[in-house]
């Protein structure tokens, strides 16, 4: 993509947000000694009253609810200065588009607004008493919102939208951090389809957005079937092939990490699940449950329901191990599985002396 600007290819402005708080200190007056007074009650009253306790602590928003504010400056400042660049009287200046059209503006406003102009504009020709730059590689209409927003901190919330990224490209390469965080604030909540997003990460690659890149990345991983089917993706796995190598390195990192975590998934099921079937093992062999338990207890088989989320399936697993005719190892299933039990069970007991879980020992 052209840069807007002639001469400003490589410019990468920092922008620093520097914030403080001023905390209002207040004297404390001493009361005159009229008279000799105790130790105590002058240490009474020379103790300061204690500061009061710290307000509550406002964050920011991580993502800033969209839209902002369309202008910056009170209502009838920025009507004045739209005035001036719309009626364009005593203007200096004039900025040649993409279609040959001409933008009339005062330099010395747009020297002021950008420092990137500014210097462009110093180091314009002079013609007929007036100066002359060229912002090619635009639409008109998105370089005229551009000059606006020079003037007046203001735009309509509709022509945003439609020239949000040249808009972007336009605010970092002129070094205007206010239009700069507005662009990356629309494009991060209301703009990004499977169709921009590769075009819109390049861009906040090229102007400094990192976060805006690190949700199209998402995006892109989320979506990369239907991302990796658009122009975009092809036309910049033609130029960009580095690119295209990262975000599929990528792809695969995400889909080996929701492996991973599903393989947690399952192994966390299977150790509740062996868990379960220990607890409720003890109770049978212990404390009895409704018709299957130890000798010397007395069951009833109408008492309330158990407690134990895997008794039912294991009373029913005991009562197939105690009758069942197969004793070739490995023969029956259901045996195996009851074998296994009783094998970690066996393992992790502490008092197999005393322990009434059958072959415990």
């Amino acid at each position: 993509m052209a840069s807007p600007v002639t001469d400003s290819a490589g410019l990468s402005p920092l922008i620093e947000t520097v914030s403080w708080n001023a905390d209002a200190v207040g004297t404390l007056s001493m009361p005159e000694a009229e008279a000799p007074m105790s130790s105590s009650v002058l240490n009474n009253c020379n103790i300061p009253k204690p500061p009061p306790l710290p307000s509550k602590i406002v964050t920011r928003n991580k993502h800033p609810k969209w839209p902002p504010e369309s202008c910056f400056v009170p209502k009838e400042t920025k009507d004045m200065w739209d005035k001036l660049f719309k009626d364009g009287n005593g203007a200096d200046l004039c900025i040649f588009t993409e279609d040959k059209s001409c933008i009339f503006a005062h330099s010395s406003v747009l020297s002021i607004a950008s420092p990137v102009l500014g210097y462009r504009i110093r180091e314009s020709k002079i013609k007929h008493g007036m100066k002359y730059i060229q912002i090619p590689g635009l639409p008109h209409d998105a370089v005229r919102v551009f000059i606006r927003f020079l003037y007046s901190s203001g735009y309509e919330e509709e022509e945003l939208k439609k020239y949000a990224l040249h808009l972007l490209l336009l605010s970092h390469c002129c070094s205007v951090p206010q239009l700069k965080r507005v662009c990356i604030c629309y494009l991060e909540q209301d703009f990004l389809t499977t169709e921009n997003v590769i075009d819109t990460l390049l861009l906040a690659r090229k102007c400094d957005a990192p976060r805006l890149v690190l949700i199209c990345v998402r995006m892109v991983v989320k979506n990369f079937k239907s991302v990796s089917s658009t122009e975009g993706w092809k036309l910049m796995k033609r130029i960009y092939p580095d690119i295209e190598q990262e975000l599929v390195e990528s792809v695969v990192e995400a889909d080996s990490k929701k492996e991973e975590r599903q393989r947690k998934i399952e192994d966390k099921k299977v150790y509740t699940q062996l868990y379960e079937a220990m607890e409720a093992l003890l109770h049978i062999c212990k404390d009895g449950c409704r018709t299957i338990g130890p000798r010397d207890k007395m069951l009833k088989g109408n008492q309330i329901a158990c407690n134990f989320p895997a008794c039912k399936g294991l009373e029913a697993l005991v009562r197939h191990f105690s009758g069942c005719k197969t004793r070739v190892p490995g023969g029956c299933g259901h045996c195996k599985r009851m074998w296994q039990l009783l094998e970690l069970h066996s393992r992790m007991c502490n008092e197999p002396d005393s322990c009434k879980v059958p072959l415990c020992r």
